[in-house]
């Protein structure tokens, strides 16, 4: 996906200007042209602003149009690879491309289900979500009124636009979009922190096949050179950090009994805003360890 410097996109043309970013709303290139006149943007976050009163201001006709030009989650364009770029990195980012069979099942009939009782496609911010996550807000929302619904689906899309002009422009501020999961280790037998301490992240799933998020290892200062996850949302989600204590130990030369008490440390904890900043440490000798939500 091509990148756009804000001072570019003011210098554009009114059809270079849509060309560029007429598709952060899916399908729906009349919210891009809306605010071309009103160039030039000092900040992304004057360009987004523009946009969202577009949207917040239109005729309902309009804005039903605009929340009908979305596809079903999971659904047959995207099993049939005729999603836009931007909805199938999208949806891949969630892990919807590789759903089993009894999961496609579910997201069919919870489709069907909210299709039917409002008569628009259901929308999420998936980069925001896990595929459990996007479920479980599937069954909360089928509970609501049109209204309301309406009023979701359109802060959705606001979520989903701002993602995608904020991964597409470059200008000298950001959307406030990103969360941020940090940890580090600290060896409270040495006193120190833990070097080389090797750390999995997982995401856990109710279906018991949880997947790995990333790997990293300590550095001399007991931390990630880089966050676990950084540069987007945080998912909503279950989540386990895996520490390899009693392989840490045993490279120190600790003495341990064989087999060590501890080996792995989980520990699980859960995401429930997506823009937070979520950090995890570990303190931790060969017979104990604790954690602690730090920031």
């Amino acid at each position: 996906m091509s990148t756009f410097q804000l001072d570019a996109l003011n210098a554009m043309s009114e059809v270079d200007f849509v060309a560029a970013i007429g598709d952060v709303f899916e399908k729906s290139p009349w919210i891009v042209e809306s605010v071309a006149q009103q160039r030039p943007f000092k900040r992304l976050a004057d360009l987004y602003t523009a946009l969202a009163a577009v949207v917040q201001t239109a005729p309902m006709e309009r804005v039903l149009d605009l929340i009908r030009a979305h596809p079903d989650l999971a659904g047959k364009a995207a099993r049939t690879g005729t999603l836009t770029p931007d909805s199938t990195a999208e949806q891949i980012s969630a892990g919807l491309h590789r759903l089993s069979e009894l999961e496609y099942d579910a997201f069919h009939r919870m489709n069907d289900a909210y299709k039917a009782r409002f008569n628009f496609p259901f929308i999420v911010c998936v980069r925001r979500h896990t595929k459990g996550s996007i479920l479980r807000s599937f069954e909360k929302r089928l509970s609501h009124d049109t209204g309301a619904e309406r009023g979701t689906a359109i802060e959705e899309i606001l979520r989903i636009a701002a993602l995608r002009l904020d991964s597409r422009v470059i200008a000298p501020d950001k959307l406030p979009l990103n969360g941020r999961l940090s940890t580090h280790v600290l060896d409270t037998y040495s006193g120190r922190p833990a070097e080389g301490v090797a750390i999995t992240l997982l995401e856990l799933t109710s279906d018991g096949v949880n997947r790995i998020v990333t790997t990293a290892t300590t550095n001399a200062d007991g931390r990630t050179t880089t966050p676990l996850i950084g540069d987007r949302p945080i998912p909503f989600g279950q989540y386990e950090l895996q520490f390899e204590i009693g392989a840490y130990f045993s490279k120190l030369g600790v003495e341990q009994a064989e087999p060590a008490f501890l080996d792995i440390v989980p520990i699980r904890f859960g995401i429930s805003d997506p823009e937070g900043h979520y950090h995890v440490p570990l303190l931790t000798s060969p017979w104990s360890y604790t954690t602690y939500r730090g920031s």
